[in-house]
């Protein structure tokens, strides 16, 4: 039996790229450590919640079902113990978490993380210096993993989560890390996120978004030739430190998001929405798959910003801010 704690993993906010990133768009992700997870067991001389612990540990079952059966087919991409987790779960392990489910985290990726640094046993470098070839394998036997949560996975969330750094993703198959800048007491430029109120599901959003891309020319077009490059151009200026262009297309990013993703954008943030183009003082974007949890803002004047929704009687958490600052790669 293994009582000791596993290794603390954070959630992770991908800025750009949701949905396109499945289609081969650039990508931006990175670490949020506001909110994180680690592996656990009860403990009398803890407040764990057990009610809460319980649920955990009877879900997780489910998930080393899913891993055994797997291993029994011989179709498993990691050397993964699945004996030692059974054991450990016998004994009431669970994930310890604060990252809210359905919310665009990643409270998934990053539960895959913390299983795979606790049972997988692999010949991977440190984490500090993995070629991109270990990369991609790592990223193919995360994503394996998270696919029980969702029905499908790129693997980006638990990389994210794993590395514990802003990662930019050319494609799929190009990830490296990537510097971002540091907080600021001047509080210009931020990115923040507001709560829509309830969560999203991520499993039947993704699906519709496959779905329409595959049957609806007009829909696949309209992602190939105007929602990828718009995404690609957003994270090339965020890069490149061109913030008039940046907040140029990120307003025509924010427009088409809502137009186009409809179903993904909560209707308790609607109007939100439309009067951050409208004002252009901030403009909205979703975090993750959307259709509840978390939507990403985006602002020149935070304090301003924040006054706003102050007034609507609603809290805005900020992630990263003063954006003037280069980016390096």
């Amino acid at each position: 039996m293994q009582n000791e704690a596993g290794e603390i993993f954070y959630s992770k906010i991908m800025l750009f790229g949701e949905y396109t990133i499945i289609k081969g768009s650039m990508g931006l992700t990175i670490p949020y450590a506001h909110f994180n997870g680690q592996l656990a067991f009860p403990n009398r001389d803890s407040y764990t919640d057990l009610a809460f612990a319980q649920r955990s540990n009877q879900h997780l079952y489910d998930f080393w079902y899913y891993l055994q059966t797997l291993v029994n087919n011989n179709s498993i991409l990691s050397d993964f113990n699945t004996d030692q987790l059974k054991e450990d779960l016998d004994n009431g392990l669970y994930f310890e978490s604060t990252i809210p489910e359905g919310y665009g985290l990643g409270s998934s990726g990053a539960l895959v993380s913390a299983f795979f640094q606790k049972y997988v046993t692999h010949s991977f470098s440190n984490r500090d210096n993995m070629s991109s070839g270990e990369i991609r394998q790592l990223k193919e036997q995360l994503s394996q993993l998270e696919s029980w949560f969702h029905g499908t996975s790129s693997g980006i969330d638990p990389l994210i989560c794993y590395f514990k750094h802003p990662l930019l993703l050319k494609d799929l198959d190009h990830i490296e890390p990537v510097g971002l800048p540091r907080y600021d007491e001047k509080r210009t430029d931020a990115i923040f996120l507001i709560n829509s109120g309830k969560p999203g599901k991520t499993a039947p959003l993704v699906e519709h978004f496959m779905n329409n891309y595959k049957e609806n020319p007009e829909f696949r077009e309209f992602t190939d030739n105007q929602l990828t490059p718009l995404n690609n151009s957003c994270i090339t200026n965020l890069i490149n430190n061109d913030q008039s262009e940046f907040y140029q297309n990120l307003k025509e990013l924010s427009i088409l998001q809502k137009t186009y993703l409809t179903p993904m954008v909560p209707k308790s943030i609607h109007k939100l929405w439309n009067e951050g183009i409208d004002s252009q003082e901030y403009f909205l974007k979703l975090c993750g798959s959307g259709g509840g949890g978390f939507i990403l803002g985006f602002t020149r004047d935070f304090d301003s910003t924040r006054k706003f929704f102050d007034k609507k009687g609603m809290e805005i958490i900020p992630v990263y801010q003063d954006l003037r600052k280069t980016i390096k790669t």
